[in-house]
């Protein structure tokens, strides 16, 4: 299987990556690489998916989280992981959130992202 993703060079350049499966055939990198697109993709944004996504920029100009949203993400991918918990940052200017995962491998992985 094969996702893409898109990263940030030390120059503020942003670029697509791809990530496919390893030799093993295992895509837990690309489970969590297709979680964080997805946290970044506006509600309705994709013409394929539109069930996929946040709406981080409403959520910005009203104040609120879009918790409930990010819950049924949680759950629209809890079925790759382990383990998986997303929950919001107090206090970041942007909708942030910190994903904890622990990939079916035992793999695990922490990190902040914002929407």
């Amino acid at each position: 299987m094969r996702t893409w993703g898109r990263v940030t060079d030390g120059n503020g350049n942003k670029k697509w990556v791809a990530v496919e499966s390893d030799a093993n055939g295992d895509f837990s990198y690309g489970w969590l690489t297709t979680l964080i697109q997805t946290l970044k993709l506006g509600l309705g944004e994709s013409p394929f998916y539109a069930q996929y996504g946040i709406p981080a920029q409403q959520s910005i100009v009203t104040q609120v989280y879009p918790d409930y949203y990010v819950n049924i993400l949680q759950q629209q991918f809890a079925g790759y992981f382990s383990s998986l918990t997303i929950s919001k940052v107090d206090g970041a200017v942007n909708p942030t959130y910190d994903i904890q995962a622990i990939f079916l491998n035992g793999v695990s992985y922490r990190g902040q992202i914002a929407a």
